[in-house]
Order: C-alpha cells, then structure tokens, then sequence
C-alpha cells in the first residue's frame, strides 16, 4: 500500500494488535535510519513520531554533509576520516540527495584565525587523501588574493591573505529523512507521524515494554507492545529517559539553537559555498550558502533551554549574522528586511562531549610546539627522509592530547552515545547527520543482541551501506547523468527543463512514478503542472499531512522560493482540503498554523511589523 494516510490507518491498527520486535520513538534523521536498517532485516518495527517526520532537528541543520575539514586544526585525523568516509556512504545510498558542492574557505590576517595558508593546504592535502579524491577533479587547490576577489569580488579585502577551495557536499536534510521512512515502510515497517508517546510500558520484569501513545489527529490514547524499545528523540531523548519511571536517569543533552538566514542572491551573490571565521575571535565559523536563487547563512550556536518544540529566531541570533556576513562582504549591507526566510534548530549535543562538528567540538588547541612538530613531520615525508609510519605516529600522539579523542565508551560515532538503561530502554542521542547511518547501525547491533538474548530471536542486519533508500536507485558515479535521463523523461511529457531538473532532483529514481500521476491527476488551478504533480505524490506516497508538511519539509518552497509561496498557498490548501475531506474548521486551522510558520520563517515580529 502506498505510504498515505490510508496506510497510517492501516498502520496503527497493526501497531494496536500485535507485538513489535522494535519500537522506535522518534522520527528524525537516527530514527529514520534505524528504521530502515531494521525493516530491511525482516524486524517487526514500528517508528513514532509526535510531529511530522524530520519536523525538529532534522530539517533545521546548515543542510550540508559536512566534511569537518576543521578538525584538522588539531590533525584529530580519526574524526575526519570517520567523517568523510561515511559521508561516501550516505552518498552511495542516497545519491539524489548529497551533491559535490566544493567549498571556498578564504583565510584572514587577524586574531584567532582558524587556519593560515600554509596550515591549511595542509589540511586540505590530508583532507584529500582521507576522502580519496587525491588526483580527482575535486582535489583541493588554493587562490591566492587576486584569484579569491575575482570570484567573489564581495568579499572584504582588508586582510584577505587567500583561500583554499575543497570537497563537500549540500544535502537536503529533510529529504534524506523521508526517503529514509518511505523505504522503511515499503519494508513491511509501521512509520507514524502525529503519534505522540506518553508513557513507557513494562513488562511483569520490569522491563521496557512498549509506550502508551497519543494520537494527535483523532486524540485516541493506546499501548503500542514491543520487546525491544528505543528511543532517537535528539533534543528530547532525556524527556523520554525521564518519562520512564522504572529509570533514574539523569540529564545528559545540551542542546544548542543554530540559526539560518536566507537572502536573494543578488543581495547577497556568491557563486560557490563559502566558509570563514566569524573574524570576532570566538572560535566559531559560518557558511554563506547559495541555493536555488537565494543565499542563506548561518550558523549561531548558542547553549538552548527554551521549548525544544519550538526554537526561534531572536534579534540577537539576526544581529550576530548580519555583523559577521556584513563585515566579510561590506558592500551588501544586509538589513534586516533583506532576510525573506530563517529557520531555528537544535543540535542534540551530548553536555559531556560538547560542541559542533562546524565548530571544532571541544578540541584544544594544541601547543605551537606540537603544532610545529607535525608540520616539519609531513614536510619531511613529503621530501621522502621519513615514512608513512612515522607521520601516522606523530599524529596518533597529538590525537591523545586533545580532549574530544578519547571518544565516550558507548559512542558509535564522535559526539553520540548509545546507552541501555536498567530497564532495557535503549537511548542514542547526539552525533551528527552525516553519521545517521553508523548511529542506526550500532542501534541495531544492540537490538539485535537483546532479541538474541532475551526472546531467542535471531536476525541477521543487511548491508547497510549498499541498501540505498527510497529513490536512490542510481549509480552513485553517474548521478548526473542519470538525473539528466530522469529530467528528460519528464520534459517528454511536456514539462519544461526547469521544472525537469527540480522534479529529477527531488525524486531520484522515483521520478517515474510521480510522472505516473499525470494519468490520473489534473493540474491544480494555481499550480504548476510540476507544483500539482508534486503535491499529489506528496499525499499519495509521503504521508504528507498538512500544508506545512509540503510547503517547508517535502519541499523547501519556504526557504528558497519564497517569491512564489503566497500565491501558491490557496491553491495547496485547496487541494489538500480536497483530497482529505476537511472541514472547514480543519481547513482554516491548517491555514492559520502555515501563516504562524510562515510569519515566523519571515521574522515578521522582528522587522515589527507584528509587534501590537
């Protein structure tokens, strides 16, 4: 059955009735992932998620897979080799979703200065050969001053030594989670959204036995029974922890808001991703990002104790950004109303191993004694009078001394924890986007060790890095030429290039079916023929619920279209209260919840125009 709300339906009165190997709480990026890994190994899963799937953290991030070129300040080389080497993963299995974006890192003559020229050619070299794209057409290169001005001549030149230019990837956050729920559930797995957990059972052992759920569409309140229970909730994870009463656990998140603000991008026009120091000496760095005609920037990374449900943009957060991106571009003049979208989200960071990946983690600085010790080591291999091994010593050395190498015991990957309580309830938190992957994996591995254990289950995991998701059938090494393919199919039913390419882009291998609606669709009055094709895959097949499902999650209309929203918004509540048969009630509460998000995506408060 396809993924609608017909299969919720079907879905929930399966999760009444039976008994589940595994029930996940949490519908983000982990949650997603684990699902999948556990539906494809003939698991009985059910997910669920109290908003819509990705609605928290998962949709809120910089939306890159980030590589963490900045950890090799410090040669912390393990981090970054874990890093981009699962960043290769994710991109082999979902590879309509990650795309090679080099980025440009422009370095300063200042105080606090992340890299100088010559530390991060450095960086960039071991960077290379950590993501084996040495002698590639993505090998890092540097531009000197001239060179960097030229290609963004926007940028401040007072102090601008040059730049280097190296391998990432932007991502779609959202996206990646919802290709991930999709294939879960064409796998046989329960995936609810709107499902609000209340309670943690246990069994006559005391031992996790399920949740008490919330239905949040309709109010019903029902157990849901598993043998294994596990909790991916992010920034919630420690709400969940406490709503067990079998558990004394103790707080262990320190959530941290980040902050993103998008422009036009002839405000603010940048021709590749770009990232530097905030030149205010506080450790930090920000992106400035072009998308889809507009430029987004950010992030602010502050300590969050407000509600985790809904993070804001405050004035500070604006103040901040636009000091920094106005100070490295000094011509744009980036006022306040020139910012058409924002988003505010939360990294679930562990208070223990604090810190974001863009922001170096807690790393300290290494002594310049050290620091001159690795230098002259590669110079010195470079030349050929000291091998491999010894420079791979000297790393490991300086590995030790940085606080965030030794990695907490029950990590999966740097900055996640997985821990089983008492009771069995199994929690992992922390961690980053691009590790969902490994994160689910090391879920799985403990699920299926209790299974084994306790209820004599035995399950063998697949190969979870070579089970693509729900549209990423497509050979990772001629993406291009296989989205190209795709848009040609749909400009062959007569759409135009543009529109092509958008729907290529965002459906991957899935193309084909979206375009099978053109026989049983007709074009939405207000709509695109590729807007009306999208929104009824988005009911049809990706449990899209609300305007606000499709509108910021299933696509990203909000933040990089925000030209065209206004005039498409009746038209989707139209034919969404078409399609689901609401009442006029429903139709104008879902209304009034896309123009709160809307005047929140718009800073209307802030630019005053809904101060009373």
């Amino acid at each position: 059955m396809a993924f609608s709300i017909e299969r919720r339906q079907q879905d929930i009165k399966a999760l009444k009735e039976g008994i589940l190997d595994v029930l996940i709480i949490g519908g983000g990026i982990t949650g997603a992932g684990t699902a999948l890994q556990a539906s494809a190994s003939g698991l009985k899963t059910g997910l669920v998620e109290m908003q819509d799937f990705a609605e928290g953290t998962s949709s809120r991030s910089t939306k890159l897979v980030h590589g963490g070129l900045r950890y090799l300040k410090n040669f912390d080389v393990e981090v970054v080799a874990d890093t981009v080497q699962e960043r290769a993963v994710v991109q082999g299995i979902a590879p309509h979703i990650p795309k090679a974006d080099p980025m440009i890192l422009p370095i300063y003559d200042e105080p606090g200065s992340t890299f100088s020229m010559f530390s991060l050619k450095i960086a960039m070299d071991l960077y290379d050969r950590l993501a084996d794209v040495t002698g590639t057409k993505y090998a890092n290169y540097t531009l000197t001053k001239e060179e960097v001005l030229k290609r963004e001549p926007q940028l401040k030149s007072d102090g601008l030594l040059g730049a280097g230019v190296y391998l990432d990837y932007r991502n779609n956050d959202a996206r990646l989670v919802i290709e991930n729920i999709k294939r879960a559930a064409t796998d046989g797995g329960y995936m609810v959204s709107r499902m609000k957990v209340v309670g943690i059972l246990h069994d006559a052992n005391d031992k996790a036995s399920g949740a008490t759920v919330e239905d949040l569409l309709t109010g019903e309140t029902f157990d849901i029974k598993a043998r294994v229970v596990l909790n991916t909730t992010g920034p919630w994870s420690d709400t969940i922890r406490q709503m067990d009463d079998k558990v004394d656990a103790a707080p262990q998140m320190r959530p941290t808001k980040g902050v993103h603000l998008v422009v036009d991008n002839k405000r603010l026009p940048v021709p590749q991703p770009t990232y530097f120091d905030t030149g205010k000496n506080d450790g930090r760095m920000v992106f400035v990002i072009p998308r889809e005609e507009k430029t987004y920037f950010g992030t602010t990374d502050t300590d969050y104790t407000g509600d985790f449900e809904h993070p804001t943009v405050e004035q500070e957060d604006v103040d901040y950004l636009l000091e920094i991106v106005n100070n490295r571009y000094p011509s744009a003049k980036i006022t306040i109303n020139d910012i058409e979208a924002s988003w505010a989200g939360l990294r679930p960071l562990i208070s223990s191993n604090g810190g974001s990946d863009y922001n170096g983690g807690n790393s300290q600085p290494i002594s310049d004694e050290s620091f001159d010790k690795v230098i002259s080591t590669i110079e010195q291999y470079k030349k050929g009078t000291v091998d491999r091994y010894t420079v791979e010593d000297v790393l490991k050395n300086i590995e030790t001394d940085n606080s965030e190498s030794e990695a907490n015991p029950s990590a999966i990957s740097r900055g996640s924890a997985l821990d089983i309580d008492p009771d069995g309830l199994i929690t992992v938190a922390g961690g980053k986007i691009t590790d969902y992957r490994k994160m689910a994996l090391g879920a799985m591995k403990a699920v299926i060790e209790i299974l084994q254990n306790d209820f004599n289950l035995s399950y063998e995991l697949i190969d979870s890095t070579n089970y693509p998701v729900s549209g990423g059938n497509i050979n990772p090494l001629e993406v291009e030429a296989e989205t190209e393919k795709l848009a040609q199919m749909v400009i062959e039913k007569g759409l135009n290039q543009a529109e092509a390419l958008y729907l290529a882009n965002l459906y991957g291998s899935n193309t084909p079916k979206v375009l099978a609606l053109l026989d049983e669709i007709q074009q939405v009055k207000g709509l695109t023929l590729a807007d009306s094709l999208s929104l009824c895959y988005a009911m049809k097949e990706e449990m899209t619920l609300t305007p606000s499902d499709f509108l910021i999650r299933r696509t990203n209309h909000m933040l990089f279209m925000r030209d065209t929203l206004d005039s498409i918004i009746d038209p989707v509540i139209t034919e969404m209260a078409r399609y689901y048969g609401w009442t006029e009630e429903e139709k104008t509460n879902y209304r009034k919840g896309l123009e709160t998000a809307v005047a929140e995506s718009d800073l209307k408060n802030l630019k005053g125009d809904g101060k009373k």
